[in-house]
């Protein structure tokens, strides 16, 4: 039996899940296609995050839709979505400098952000060492998720009320267009077909179009991040972002000292040559979720990021944690590496190998935070 969808998303991840739940609101036939059991790439390997504050002008406005989007989706179904904030915590003189000037910028963008003094900073999260911070500047809007959990429900939410078609261990080997009419050949031999395909594969380059990807600019990121044992009683509410992520994030980069500031850093330094900077978010059993670095290889040369852990990279990550809050425990359960794929000169790739089929991707550490306005813009461009 050939089912005719209007729509074939290949990717269960969180870029292909939006793009489905967007086409299902325009009350189109939409079928997903998840090559594992369940997502296993970035989606389900990052802090979760959605931190519109920490990103360009263009990306933010996505970011800032994505959080409505979120909230939309969380009143009908537990997505662990929790709206308790984001905070970024100065260190020096320089970064609290940088804090003040993107909170002047928040009010032209009309983006809520509260500025803390260190007072403030140090009553509200519990453990913040005095010797560390300066100051803050506080996001009320912004969210947490588990993202491994939310995935889940989110792919069930839109099963159950939006009739979304879902295969797992599915793996497309091939996809082409003939005649208005696309087409889905799967590992095992199934054939569908759609008006429309989306491919939003990851840092997958190997099966689909891999000389597309392997002449493009995509890059991999390979990312080192570590998990605590939980903290007893010990809460720390929201997704807490510090002097290195200040001094990283595209954001700040509209700041009229960024520059400056950047210029005064050492590129040798240990946090340089491996991206790190130092995020904490509390899971729902109470676990601190610790990270994270950046290592970066050409999509042609991903197999060189190799599948180990480096433990000077986590030595250090703990390090710089335990200077910055006290915990009740450092003693971790967990450590992985997620990877996921940027463009080096674009914000995000799409390329059409024929004019109903359409590779998204590279989307990088924008994933959770701006897939689901992305997504909206994306579907709504497509369907034009």
């Amino acid at each position: 039996m050939t089912t005719k969808y209007d729509l074939i998303v290949v990717g269960g991840g969180i870029l292909g899940t939006f793009h489905a739940y967007h086409a299902l609101k325009k009350n189109l036939k939409v079928v997903l296609l998840e090559k594992n059991s369940l997502p296993q790439g970035a989606t389900v390997r990052n802090f979760g995050q959605v931190v519109p504050s920490g990103m360009d002008p263009k990306w933010q406005n996505f970011g800032r839709e994505s959080l409505a989007i979120y909230n939309e989706l969380q009143a009908q179904t537990n997505l662990t979505i929790r709206k308790n904030g984001s905070v970024y915590i100065a260190s020096n003189e320089e970064e609290l400098q940088l804090i003040n000037e993107l909170y002047d910028i928040n009010k032209t963008n009309s983006y809520e952000s509260v500025l803390l003094s260190k007072s403030e900073c140090i009553s509200r999260f519990d453990g913040l060492r005095s010797d560390y911070c300066k100051g803050g500047l506080f996001f009320p809007q912004e969210l947490s998720v588990d993202p491994a959990e939310m995935i889940v429900k989110l792919h069930s939410l839109l099963q159950e009320k939006l009739g979304l078609k879902i295969f797992y261990n599915t793996t497309v080997v091939e996809t082409y267009e003939d005649d208005n009419k696309c087409t889905v050949i799967t590992a095992d031999g199934t054939e569908l077909n759609a008006s429309k395909i989306i491919i939003c594969g990851g840092h997958e380059f190997k099966t689909l179009y891999p000389n597309v990807f392997n002449e493009s600019d995509l890059e991999v990121s390979k990312l080192q991040m570590l998990q605590t044992k939980p903290q007893g009683i010990y809460s720390l509410q929201g997704n807490i972002l510090t002097g290195l992520s200040i001094r990283r994030y595209e954001s700040f980069e509209e700041c009229p000292s960024f520059e400056k500031i950047k210029s005064l850093e050492d590129p040798n330094s240990f946090e340089k040559k491996f991206g790190v900077h130092i995020l904490f978010k509390q899971a729902l059993d109470g676990s601190i979720i610790l990270g994270d670095s950046h290592e970066y290889a050409d999509a042609k040369d991903s197999d060189n990021l190799g599948y180990d852990l480096n433990m000077e990279i986590d030595e250090f990550m703990i390090n710089e944690a335990k200077k910055i809050i006290d915990l009740p425990t450092y003693e971790i359960q967990r450590r992985w590496f997620g990877v996921y794929s940027q463009c080096k000169t674009k914000d995000i790739f799409e390329h059409d190998p024929s004019p109903n089929i359409h590779i998204i991707t590279g989307i990088g550490g924008k994933g959770m935070t701006g897939s689901g306005g992305f997504s909206k813009f994306n579907i709504d461009k497509i369907y034009a």
